[in-house]
């Protein structure tokens, strides 16, 4: 997974969680600027990944806004989601064996007078 499809991953992911979300709380939840949400929302809807859908006109202020994600948005996270999981099971199993491998060497070494020894 890229960093570009890791951001849009965690995007579809926010707003399938939160459709009502505001983009300054998706800059502040992802740690990027409100301009680069606003930038990646909108390749998102260019895409067809995603939709807006304005709601709650009161008077003068503007409408607020759901994010939707469309049939291929639920594809393309669903997809991203897999790739995600893949790439952290793979990450888990090499700390497993390093752990593993670590505890083993350990075990070898001397022991060292009012230290515990490794589990």
């Amino acid at each position: 997974m890229t960093p570009k499809e890791h951001v849009h991953f965690q995007i579809l992911r926010a707003i399938e969680g939160n459709p009502e979300i505001s983009q300054r709380d998706l800059a502040r939840q992802l740690g990027v600027s409100n301009g680069k949400v606003n930038y990646l929302i909108a390749a998102l809807v260019e895409k067809g990944l995603l939709k807006m859908a304005h709601f709650g006109r009161n008077g003068d202020k503007l409408a607020k806004v759901a994010y939707l994600l469309t049939p291929a948005g639920v594809r393309n996270r669903t997809a991203l989601t897999r790739d995600y999981l893949a790439r952290k099971e793979a990450e888990y199993e090499a700390l497993k064996a390093e752990i593993d491998s670590l505890r083993q060497t350990a075990a070898t070494l001397p022991k060292i007078p009012g230290k515990p020894a490794v589990p």
